[in-house]
Formats: structure tokens, sequence, C-alpha cells
């Protein structure tokens, strides 16, 4: 089996490298067509990125009848092209106020309405292959959802309220059915785990296969930061930076070991920081960019700084790195499939507590990328022509054969095929979409050949069977290239 995927690996070659670029930099891009902050960017599948949501102005002196009390909603959507550097309008959105920006199994992106109008909230689907936005039902209790956070299993767990109620559920993207939780988590969903629990913002454990919250972690850094930003590390671990106290923003940052649920402080970051971003790179560090940091006495504001810290993980230390070309917080970013980072609009200046006559928060269009030092491209998956495209290099693990419309797959076997770009150290497992359904990964790591990697997962029931199904890892948050294999 080994002899014939070499044989395979010499006729469709390697990975596309990343083109140079100026390391451990910031250089701007094109600019939004509407200025937001607190909105979401999603790497789609294609490469581009889809920036939607988020807010143009929040201040005191707006009227109350707003969708979203005292703040101005951007509304709509916009793609990101790095090839031109460019944002372009695309879909129509329907929803006020959306939330999510989840990436599915299936390619497409999933948003949730972020704000009480009364009746069930609506979901919301982006199908990158059409450039539209498509009703997906509703919430099937939620009048308001807080958060939308993708589950292991391809689930979206929806947490919100139902009128004065707090409320949870379970949205299915296969069904478009959203199912109501019985046993809710005890607060909004921080991260997922990588043995599919969620680590809730009160310092809980919540298992979504059985319902059951775990005892809260020991010595939790959110008791004493709201809001810090939270990173899933290769290691597994999650790296907890900065947030807000009564006194400020902080510069505490601190580590969670799932392994033995408890928390630990780290080294601290070069500046208090909140509202700021907190990428994990392909290299296995992370960067950690801008936020609410100086505090201006003559306005009573909180200004935002462009500074940036890369955090060590073997290290457990922050330095700094080359400064952003604009101060913002409550901006997004994104790690695109060459390894840059996308960072896009933000604000500048917060209001003082209080109506802000005269200190709204105020959004901006600008964008910029960050070139690390070390540029890794997205996972790439091989095809029998070369390019990448059409009949998938994966074979049947035991025999060998190619799961072609010849000799094709079925339900419950387990494949094996070759990708680039996993950390060699690294625990967390890629996913493997397959119809749009996500497989059961069996093994990920060392394929015997330098370079490349091997997965090797079980075919999930429920596939469309057909001569070309689509199959795409996603790893990291960055989806491969896409390729078919044979079912029945």
């Amino acid at each position: 089996m080994k002899i014939l995927a070499f044989l395979l690996l010499s006729v469709f070659g390697a990975a596309t490298v990343a083109m140079a670029q100026p390391a451990g930099a910031f250089t701007a891009t094109g600019s939004m067509i509407t200025p937001r902050f607190g909105h979401t960017a999603t790497l789609l599948p294609n490469g581009k990125v889809l920036i939607a949501g988020g807010f143009t102005l929040c201040a005191g002196f707006l009227p109350a009848t707003l969708p979203f009390p005292d703040c101005l909603s951007a509304g709509g959507a916009e793609l990101y092209d790095r090839a031109t550097g460019t944002f372009a309008a695309t879909g129509g959105m329907n929803l006020s106020v959306p939330l999510g920006g989840a990436l599915l199994p299936d390619g497409r992106v999933l948003f949730a309405q972020g704000y009480g109008t009364g009746t069930l909230a609506i979901i919301e689907l982006y199908d990158p292959s059409t450039g539209n936005f498509n009703m997906a039902g509703s919430a099937a209790t939620l009048t308001t959802v807080y958060s939308a956070t993708l589950l292991t299993d391809g689930r979206v767990l929806l947490v919100g309220s139902a009128g004065k109620a707090a409320g949870a559920e379970l949205y299915d993207p296969v069904t478009s059915s959203s199912t109501p939780l019985a046993s809710l988590p005890p607060a909004a969903p921080f991260a997922v785990l990588i043995d599919g629990r969620v680590l809730c913002d009160d310092g809980a454990i919540w298992d979504p296969t059985t319902g059951l919250v775990l005892t809260s972690a020991a010595n939790y850094f959110g008791d004493l930061s709201s809001d810090p930003s939270g990173t899933l590390l290769q290691s597994g671990k999650i790296l907890l930076t900065g947030g807000a106290t009564e006194q400020g923003a902080v510069d505490w940052a601190s580590l969670f070991d799932p392994a033995s649920g408890t928390f630990s402080a780290t080294a601290t970051m070069s500046m208090v920081r909140s509202g700021h971003t907190a990428n994990l790179l392909p290299d296995g560090t992370v960067l950690i960019a801008g936020g609410a940091s100086v505090w201006d006495a003559m306005t009573h504001s909180t200004l935002a700084t462009a500074s940036a810290d890369l955090y060590d993980p073997g290290a457990g230390r922050f330095s700094s790195t080359a400064s952003m070309t604009t101060p913002r917080f409550s901006h997004a970013a994104v790690v695109l499939n060459n390894g840059q980072i996308l960072i896009t609009g933000g604000a500048t200046l917060a209001g003082p507590e209080g109506p802000p006559l005269f200190n709204p928060t105020t959004a901006i269009a600008s964008a910029e990328l960050y070139t690390p030092d070390v540029m890794i491209p997205a996972p790439a998956l091989f095809s029998l022509s070369g390019d990448g495209n059409g009949q998938g290099a994966i074979w049947d693990a035991a025999t060998g054969e190619i799961a072609s419309p010849n000799t094709p797959a079925v339900a419950g076997e387990v494949l094996s095929m070759y990708t680039t770009s996993l950390a060699d150290d690294g625990v967390i497992p890629p996913q493997v979409a397959i119809g749009g359904r996500l497989a059961q990964v069996m093994y990920f790591g060392a394929s015997g050949y330098p370079t490349y990697n091997q997965v090797n997962f079980r075919v999930p029931n429920g596939v469309v069977p057909g001569p070309a199904v689509p199959v795409r890892l996603i790893y990291l948050g960055r989806p491969s290239n896409e390729v078919t294999i044979g079912v029945q």
C-alpha cells in the first residue's frame, strides 16, 4: 500500500509553496466596503474570506428603537480576495444582527439572529458556490442567540435566551433542524476541546454527548478578568490572554490543561489588552494583535493600540513583534491559506461608561496583512490527475485499492490518504468531510515519507452515494482543496 501511495505522490507532486512576502511585518491591504467592528471573518474553501455583520457606531444618543440598543448594525457581507487585495459585496443577508460565521463541513457558513425580535431566531447559511445567503430554518425556542459554536461532530451549539429564560439548542445542518437541550451549558462556550467537550466562560466543562456539566476548573482566570481571548494551542491546551477588569484592561495570560482540568498562570503580555485578537499560527505560535489598551485621562475614553505580541508555547513567553499599521480593537483576524493573517476593521476609540455623547465607538474600514517569519500553506489533498482536482489519491486502508467509481467505498470502511502541513507534534486532529459529513479520524501523523502526513478515516453513514463525492480536510480552521471519491 505504501509503495502505491509513494508512486501516486511522485505523479501529483507536493503542495504549492506560498509566494515570498516580507516576514514579521504588517502591511496595508484594501479597505472594506463598510466600516465594521464586532464582525466575523471566515476563511472559505476557495481561499476568500467572508466578512459579515458587526456595527458601524455605538453611542448613547442613538434611538432605542434600533435592532440592537444604542448601536447601528453594519449589515450585509463582503468577500476579501487575497489575489487582488480587494473587498467586494456578496449575497444579501436577511439577518439584522448576524452572529456566528461558523464554517460547516459542507463548506457553507452559518449565521444566527443575534438580537431578539420577539420571534424565533432565524438561521441563515452562506453558500460560497452561489454567493447567496439562504434561510435554513430557525431556532426551536430561542428568540436571541448569544453564541454559535461548531462542535467536533458537525453540529452547532446555539446558546441564547427565549424571552427572559436562558436556553441552548443543537442545530443540525444536515436536517436544518434545531433541538432544545434539557441540560444547558452553565455559561457561554469559550473553546471546544480536542475531545469534543466545551470549556465555558465560567470555567466549567460541558459534555455535549451526555449533557453533563463537569466540575469547574481550578484557578479560573476568568474570575479575575472578563472576556479574555481564548486560543486552542497545538498541544491541546487553551491560552487565555488579557481582558478587562474594573480597573481597566490587563496583561495577564493563563493556560488551561484539559488533562488536569486546571488553569495555571503563564508569562504576561508586553502591555494590557482587551478586545484584541489571538490567532494560532501554523508554526504553533500565537499572534496577539491590538486591543483597547490606553486610558485617555482628558476624554475619559479608551484608545486602541497597534502593538502586537507573539506567544511561544515552548518557551512559555511573549515577545513584541512589529506593530499594525492602524490601532484597533474589536476587530477580526483570520489565518489565510498561504499562512498570512488578515486583520479587518475594528474601532480606535471607546467612549466612557454612560452616554458617550462626544466619544462614540466608531468603526473603521481599513484592513492589513501580517506575514509571519514561517509561511506554512494550508493542507493539500492529492488527486490522480496531479492538479489537486477530481479523483482523489485516497485508498482502502486494508486493500490499497483507490476509492474510485469502479471500486467505491462504503459506509464504515477505513480509507487512507496523504496530506501536508500538519504539525509534527500537534495533538489537534484534522477534520475530514465526505459529502458534507464529518468522518471519524482513526489516525493522523507520520507517513514514513518526509513532508507528507498520513490520515486514516472511516466513511460516515448517511453520505449520498455517487461516483464523485467531495472530500475536504480542515486543519486548524483552514480547509484544503477538494477532491472526490466513489461511494456506494
